[in-house]
């Protein structure tokens, strides 16, 4: 078994916000999203996936459908499956966000091919 601290997992760009997996199967990943000042995951969805968003450190703005939330760390929302969802550092400082999907599209992807 692997102990990860997220704060030590952490790893930003100055481009983008940096997505790392930590873990990955068939049946769900699991990432940290680490967001400079400024830095987005644009408003996206998935038909057939849920995803979790976990605040590790910081406040994220998160979108959830039409609901615009403000979540600061140990705080989390989940985005259901089809609906539009996406997170934002509108803050001045680094966040970082634990993130749980499931089923993994992405894994699934690479076995259909």
């Amino acid at each position: 078994m692997r102990v990860i601290d997220l704060i030590e997992a952490a790893e930003f760009q100055s481009e983008k916000f940096k997505k790392k997996n930590l873990f990955s199967s068939a049946r769900m990943f699991f990432d940290i999203y680490c967001l400079e000042p400024g830095q987005e995951q644009r408003v996206h969805q998935h038909a057939d996936n849920d995803k979790i968003y976990l605040v590790v450190d910081g406040t994220v703005q998160v979108t959830l459908g039409a609901h615009q939330l403000s979540l600061r760390a140990n705080q989390a929302a989940v985005a259901p499956a089809g609906v539009a969802h996406g997170i934002a550092n509108r803050s001045a400082r680094r966040a970082v966000v634990a993130v749980v999907m499931a089923p993994n599209q992405f894994e699934n992807l690479k076995t259909k091919t």
